[in-house]
This record gives C-alpha cells, sequence and structure tokens, in this order.
C-alpha cells in the first residue's frame, strides 16, 4: 500500500488487525511510519496505537505516544491510566488519573478495572467508594473485580447495594452474580437471578445458559443444572463441560459419564482439555479405576488434545485413593511437565487414607512445599497410626519455614445473606446460641453411640481439649447455625475452603439422621449431600 493513501480509517483498522493477532511485533513499525506522515494530531489514531501499546504490555511505549500527542483527550487519559494499572504500576496510575482535567465516570472505571485486573481490589474500591456518580458500568466494574478476585461474598453485597440504588442489573451484571453465587453457594440468590433473568427477557445464549447450569452445579442442586441444561437450544463446549464436571463434583460419577457419551453422540462440539478434568474427576469420585485409565489414553490418542497438569492431579487421585500408590507415584515420576504441590498432595491424600507412613515420607522429601497442606496431611496421618515424634518433627519444619496452617473457613446462605465461620471464631453474633446447639447436637449424638474422632489432632493436648477443638471446626458451626436458622424443612447449604477431616464427616451424617435434615457441604474436592444418616461419597473422598 502507498504510503500516501494511508489514512486514519487505514490505521485504526490496522491496529485492529494487530491486536486481534494478540501480536506487538507490528507496532513500532506501523508507529514510525504514522509519526514519518504527521498524523499524531489524530487524537483517535494515537489513542488506538496507546491501546495497543498497553495490550502488548509495553507500557513505556505507550507512555510515549501519550506525551507525544499534541493534545491528550478524556479516551486517551483513560487508556493510559487503564494501561498502567493493569500492568501493575499503581503510582503510575495515580498520578496520572490526578492530573486529568475533568474525569467522567468512564475515567474513574478505567481505574477501577485497572485496578481489579492487576489485582489490588481493596485499592480499586477505594477509589469506587470515592466516585462522586456512578453508573451501571461502574458497578459491574467493581463487581466484576470482586468476583475475579475471588471475593464472591463482597461481589454479592456490593449487588445487593446497587439493587438499593435502583440500578437494574444487565446482561454483564447477571453473569458476574451468577460466578459470585456459584462460589459463595449462594443458591437462594441465584435463583433470585434466573427469575430475574426471565421476568426481564435477558437475551439467551450459551454464555448465559452456561453460567446458570455452572452455579446451579456449584451449589449443589445438580436436579435445576440438568433441567437449565435440557431446556437449552444451543449448547457449547463450555455448556456440556459445566454440566459433566458439575454431576463429577456432586458425586454423579455414572451420570457424568453418561453425559460425555452423550456428548460424543451429539457430534456438533468437541470435547476440550476441561472436559476431560471432569471426566477424570467422575472416575476418582466414583473410585473407577479401569474407567479412569481408559479415558485418560483416550485424551491424546483419541482427541488429540496435551495432557495438562490437572489431568495428571485427577488420575493421581483416583489411582492414590484407590490404593494403586506405587502406579500414582510412578505417573508423577514420568509427567513430561514438573508436578505441582497439588499433585503431590493428592498423592499424600492417598498415603494418609491407607496410612502408609513410608510413600508419604517419601512424597514430602520429593514434593516442593509451597503451602501448609502437605505438612499437616503428614502430621495427620503420623498421629493416625501414633508416631509422635513424627508429629513434632513436621511442626517443627514448618515452624523453621515459616509456614502456617491454614484455618478452616465454611459459609452458609441464610435468607440471602452469606455467613462465615472460621474455626475456633467466637465472634459470630449467634455464637452463643450457636455453642448451645452444638452442646445440644453432642448430648444425642452421645445417645446415639458416637465416639469423637481424636486421631487426627496434634498430640500434646488432652483428649477432651481434642474434641474441643473438633467441636469448634468452621463446618460444625456452620451446620449448628443452619439448624437454629431458617426453615426448619431446609437444606442446609455450606461451603469449605479445606478438606472434610473424618470427625466433622461423622458428625454432619449423624445430624443429618437425628434432625432429619438434609446437608450438603461443598470443600476443596467435592460435594457431600448428607441424609438420613448417609453421605453421597460414601465415605470415599
Amino acid at each position: 500500500m502507498e504510503l500516501s493513501r494511508l489514512n486514519q480509517q487505514t490505521f485504526l483498522a490496522l491496529l485492529k488487525a494487530a491486536a486481534a493477532s494478540a501480536s506487538s511485533r507490528r507496532l513500532p513499525s506501523l508507529h514510525a511510519v504514522y509519526i514519518k506522515l504527521g498524523f499524531l494530531a489524530h487524537t483517535r489514531v494515537t489513542t488506538g496505537f496507546i491501546q495497543g501499546y498497553c495490550a502488548a504490555r509495553r507500557v513505556t511505549d505507550a507512555r510515549r505516544m501519550f506525551d507525544e500527542m499534541p493534545r491528550q483527550d478524556t479516551v486517551s487519559f483513560n487508556s493510559m491510566i487503564h494501561g498502567y494499572a493493569v500492568s501493575g504500576d499503581v503510582a503510575s496510575a495515580c498520578r496520572l488519573f490526578e492530573q486529568v482535567p475533568a474525569p467522567t465516570p468512564v475515567t474513574w472505571t478505567s481505574m477501577v478495572a485497572g485496578l481489579c485486573r492487576a489485582g489490588d481490589v481493596g485499592s480499586a474500591r477505594g477509589v469506587f467508594e470515592k466516585m462522586p456518580e456512578r453508573d451501571l458500568v461502574s458497578w459491574n466494574a467493581m463487581i466484576s473485580g470482586h468476583v475475579g478476585n475471588r471475593q464472591p461474598v463482597e461481589a454479592l453485597c456490593l449487588f445487593g447495594r446497587m439493587m438499593e440504588e435502583g440500578f437494574a442489573p444487565n446482561r454483564g451484571t447477571v453473569v458476574s452474580v451468577l460466578s459470585a453465587c456459584a462460589s459463595a453457594g449462594a443458591l437462594e440468590t441465584g435463583k433470585w437471578v434466573h427469575v430475574y433473568i426471565e421476568k426481564n427477557r435477558l437475551r439467551w445464549d450459551e454464555f448465559l445458559g452456561t453460567a446458570l447450569v455452572d452455579m446451579y452445579a456449584k451449589c449443589g442442586a445438580v436436579e435445576l443444572a440438568l433441567e437449565v441444561f435440557a431446556g437449552l437450544r444451543t449448547r457449547d463446549t463450555c455448556t456440556w463441560n459445566a454440566m459433566i464436571n458439575g454431576l463429577a463434583m456432586n458425586g454423579y460419577s455414572a451420570m457424568a459419564l453418561d453425559m460425555f457419551r452423550q456428548m460424543e453422540l451429539d457430534g456438533r462440539v468437541v470435547p476440550d482439555e476441561v472436559t476431560f478434568v471432569g471426566v477424570l474427576l467422575a472416575c476418582s469420585h466414583g473410585g473407577s479405576v479401569d474407567a479412569g485409565r481408559e479415558h485418560f489414553n483416550m485424551i491424546s490418542r483419541k482427541y488429540g488434545i496435551d495432557l495438562v497438569l490437572e489431568h495428571y492431579a485427577c488420575m493421581v487421585d483416583l489411582l492414590a485413593r484407590s490404593g494403586h500408590l506405587q502406579e500414582a507415584h510412578k505417573l508423577i515420576t514420568e509427567m513430561p511437565m514438573k508436578p505441582d504441590v497439588v499433585v503431590w498432595r493428592a498423592l499424600l491424600g492417598g498415603c494418609r487414607l491407607h496410612k502408609n507412613v513410608k510413600m508419604a515420607e517419601i512424597v514430602i522429601t520429593e514434593m516442593e512445599a509451597t503451602c501448609s497442606g502437605g505438612h499437616v496431611l503428614l502430621s495427620n496421618l503420623y498421629a493416625a497410626v501414633g508416631r509422635w515424634n513424627g508429629v513434632e518433627d513436621v511442626r517443627r519444619t514448618m515452624r523453621s519455614k515459616g509456614i502456617e496452617k491454614i484455618p478452616g473457613c465454611s459459609s452458609v446462605e441464610m435468607d440471602g445473606s452469606i455467613h462465615e465461620f472460621i474455626s475456633g471464631d467466637k465472634s459470630h453474633p449467634s455464637y452463643d446460641d450457636i455453642h448451645a446447639k452444638l452442646i445440644e447436637i453432642g448430648g444425642r449424638m452421645q445417645q446415639q453411640g458416637h465416639v469423637t474422632e481424636t486421631t487426627e489432632v496434634f498430640y500434646d493436648i488432652e483428649d477432651e481439649e481434642k474434641e474441643q477443638a473438633l467441636g469448634h471446626h468452621s463446618e460444625k458451626l456452620a451446620i449448628a447455625f443452619g439448624l437454629i436458622g431458617g426453615s426448619p424443612d431446609a437444606t442446609i447449604r455450606i461451603v469449605k475452603n479445606l478438606r472434610f477431616c473424618m470427625d466433622c464427616h461423622k458428625f454432619a451424617k449423624l445430624v443429618s439422621k437425628i434432625y432429619q435434615r438434609e446437608i450438603v457441604v461443598r470443600d476443596s474436592a467435592r460435594f457431600h449431600h448428607f441424609r438420613g444418616g448417609t453421605c453421597s461419597c460414601n465415605d470415599f473422598w
């Protein structure tokens, strides 16, 4: 193309093409031609270059163009501020923000969105609260920012505040809120959003349908997830994945594998790596070793999909929990990529389940323990077999490395609000009632012959103290709160950040039997549906 024929529209088209190719190599040459032709006065195109450089993480080049502009407008300021914030240079973003002559809601929102993408959600919330006026876009940016930074409860609280201030949610709002509901286990809020979607006739597509399926599945409402899935006119791979993974997480292993077969027969969509995470998860939760091996081998041989860490983690978990510890260890050593802590902890969990101390010690020496999980599992294993010297050695190692045990945290939805409980914490307003309920539950359990499982509690406290420590685990506090609040026949739904301990699992089973209440708990590995004294995991978790 002759230089004389290049104009503003041409450059905009070229910049769009460069952005679509996710490559920044063409930007400097385009920039040189742009300057040569004297187009710096074209603010719109210069801003396009700034956005392109920022998207390519070449913020210094973007700032150079910004400073070369004869006149910066609000859009160019917004683009540069957003670029700084996303790159993590919050200080520069703030300094530039203070220089904007007349910041608009878009300017403020650019700052909020950029800070959220950079992971500084605290600063983003501070900017949001200082906004002189907010529009729906700014509310959506902050809600989405909380969701993206794993703060679903804060997102739902902000959503409630947005509604109180008279803003009507749009598609962007409801997708973020559904994601927050899925993370927090806020089923009632999710149901309200579903009704809102239908009542206001928001446009249905695979994206919104998938969000609903995912929300219901992650809240443990599998029947509702299946109902939404069946009613969708079109489904893409993500929709099938949400349903397969949802069934697998909730312990419906056979249904998950059958759903995968339906996906294959459908023929209109192709499985991807996420699909097989769900398939292998179903095999793991169902203890289906042969099916797991078959599907694991199918991933690359039949579908040409590269194996990823998540596939290996699921397979190691299946083999280890089924007692095939040597095979699981061999699979890890033959992995083409470096195993992460999740893979090693899957094997260590199997060692704990089958009380194989020797293999657990090998795992601990081989894994790079970047968090407390591995050491805590090994300590629990030592305690379970009565090797107290080993427990103390692990404690000493954790202290020397500055590793702290992650506190258990459980949340439960009650009357549209999320209540969070941390193990041992007594700060909840209803704590006295919760404590009284736990005493009542303990008495009724003793009548049933229940004995507290104290083997996994550290050894240097007396048995009575161990029982008290276990009695204040976060999921027990949440269950007791669920019994004293809400409808007497309502399902108690809990989300926990760690795995169940043995005693709390027995506790939940007995409560479901004694009080005739259904309890659904999502721990860090899977769902547990307690009904009439039994659990959907069949005590295999």
